[in-house]
């Protein structure tokens, strides 16, 4: 599909789903922003995409992590780097944020997370098998997923403030 800011082509929701793969698969961080009161707070996480969820570390005693689970809410965008306003492209998403807490799901995730992000790997001794037990209890973190129930794509290259809602 060519891009361009004048163009008189949108994107199907098929195309957009390939767009908002491409630019997850393709990007490290993700901001989560969370609300308490009149306060609002974001953080920046390392993620990966499996299953229709961002799984991320955090410490429990995390401001974020904290506000999410006593509100119930979230709200999350990646994007990639732009050096001029017609680079800029995302996503926009709302939804929760719950513990990952079964085995089957940890040890999956831990495998891509490690993939994806190989400096990890110095985390764990030598010769033993990766464990999320042992770097909780070595960086007091645990494993979370960020659960969308509403996403935006957005593209400057599409249109200037292209955005559409994306099932994926």
């Amino acid at each position: 599909m060519a891009r361009t800011n004048d163009s008189d082509h949108f994107p199907t929701q098929q195309e957009l789903k390939e767009l908002a793969g491409r630019l997850v698969a393709g990007q490290t961080t993700m901001t989560l922003a969370t609300a308490k009161g009149d306060e609002a707070w974001a953080a920046p996480v390392y993620y990966v995409y499996v299953k229709s969820a961002f799984y991320f570390l955090s410490s429990p005693s995390s401001r974020h992590i904290k506000e999410t689970l006593h509100s119930g809410q979230a709200s999350a965008t990646l994007y990639a780097s732009a050096s001029t306003w017609t680079e800029i492209r995302g996503l926009q998403m709302t939804g929760c944020i719950r513990a990952a807490d079964g085995k089957f799901e940890a040890m999956q995730v831990l495998r891509e997370y490690l993939k994806k992000y190989p400096f990890t790997k110095d985390f764990f001794k030598k010769n033993v098998a990766p464990d999320l037990k042992m770097l909780s209890e070595r960086f007091g973190v645990k494993l979370y997923k960020f659960i969308p129930t509403l996403v935006y794509y957005l593209d400057n290259q599409i249109q200037f403030a292209f955005r559409a809602e994306v099932q994926f």
